[in-house]
């Protein structure tokens, strides 16, 4: 009796455990685990959601960006008859004897500007202005010989005497000079590196100088500057040129913003290669076993090894098109004021500069682009002289 209450008990406890007690706590138990589970898939799920709208936003403005510089492109810019075209007004072009200089020339001239042409030969210079009269004989020229890279004091006087009674409404800030092959900063001569200064920077800024006050008080001009995307990126081998380069377009950005409001419109304008006969109104090289004007990243050159126009790398009259139909629009240059990349297989180019890769990837790309030519001016030099010797 006691073994069949002690039974009796013991089932009891073990149905009030296993049946009542353990499964109400198993529940319990369950439901609290469920909680908890639910509660850490609820935190990650939001911290999963975070991030995951933090990459859509950063993606999404990259996507933003490209969309924005393919309708740039598709966009006309300002029209030229804003700044004075078959007004009377006058298209002032330094550079203006070969490339990009004399295309500029050419074409505002059809578009009804007077020119006005600055260079360093004079009889360059009266050759381009008989072809622009021939073509569009009710268009006035003027020629102004000036050498750039020595010009005095005075000889900027006599430049801006002869300006002084013109209606200047559009500048092509084009001269410029660049290395004749890539070199290190210490084996640059320092003549060069003076030529480059005093062209690229010092030359821009005193005739922009020249012309600016006129365009205030009439409220009305375009400033165009030739720049590179060796100003976009540092580029080793080419150091001061490519300075030269970023020293004009931070110019241009900080000058634009100087004059808004005044009718004046300026822009720096990223140029990619563009294939070019001869010296672009820049100063030739004249070393032996060098191409002439091995302006990497403002034109194409022997040097290069680019000798055709294609879709990335456009003719002289192919850019200067694109420029002038786009004036006012970045296109490449997403978000930049006052600068622009016009042609539309230079855009995409600065468009993965600007975003894609890291700031040292591409500075030691051009560190191996130029480190490369230059071994190949090198052997080239080394190979002419061999011949020379061979026909001593």
């Amino acid at each position: 009796m006691v073994l069949d209450a002690a039974r009796a008990t013991a089932l009891g406890w073990g149905e009030q455990l296993f049946v009542q007690e353990l499964p109400q706590r198993t529940l319990g138990l369950t439901l609290a685990l469920g909680d908890i589970v639910h509660s850490s898939a609820n935190e990650c799920t939001l911290t999963t959601f975070f991030f995951a709208l933090v990459g859509a936003a950063w993606l999404g403005s990259y996507a933003l960006s490209f969309v924005r510089m393919i309708v740039d492109l598709s966009r006309p810019g300002l029209p030229l008859t804003r700044f004075g075209a078959k007004k009377g007004a006058w298209a002032v072009v330094t550079g203006a004897t070969a490339g990009i200089g004399r295309d500029f020339a050419l074409q505002l001239a059809a578009a009804g500007f007077n020119v006005f042409l600055a260079s360093r030969t004079a009889s360059k210079l009266e050759e381009i202005s008989q072809e622009i009269t021939s073509k569009f004989p009710s268009i006035k020229t003027q020629v102004h010989a000036i050498d750039f890279a020595s010009a005095s004091s005075e000889d900027y006087k006599a430049f801006g005497k002869a300006l002084e009674s013109l209606e200047v409404g559009v500048l092509i800030n084009n001269v410029g000079k660049s290395y004749d092959e890539p070199m290190f900063f210490q084996d640059l001569p320092d003549q060069d590196s003076a030529d480059i200064i005093e062209i690229n920077i010092n030359a821009t800024l005193k005739t922009t100088k020249l012309v600016l006050p006129g365009m205030i008080s009439r409220r009305r001009g375009l400033i165009l500057t030739v720049g590179s995307f060796a100003g976009l990126v540092p580029s080793p081998l080419l150091a001061v040129y490519s300075a030269s380069k970023a020293f004009v377009s931070t110019w241009s950005q900080a000058l634009g913003s100087e004059l808004k409001g005044t009718g004046v419109e300026v822009e720096l304008l990223n140029a990619y290669f563009i294939v070019s006969a001869g010296s672009s109104g820049r100063i030739e090289s004249k070393r032996p076993g060098v191409d002439s004007e091995a302006f990497f990243f403002a034109q194409t050159s022997k040097l290069s090894k680019i000798r055709k126009s294609s879709w990335m790398v456009p003719t002289p009259k192919t850019y200067v098109r694109s420029a002038l139909s786009h004036i006012g629009v970045n296109g490449g240059a997403v978000g930049q004021p006052h600068i622009s990349t016009p042609y539309h297989g230079h855009a995409p180019v600065q468009w993965v500069v600007d975003n894609l890769m890291s700031h040292s990837f591409w500075l030691g790309y051009n560190r191996r682009l130029h480190i490369d030519i230059r071994k190949r001016v090198l052997r080239k030099r080394e190979r002419e002289a061999a011949k020379a010797n061979k026909k001593e």
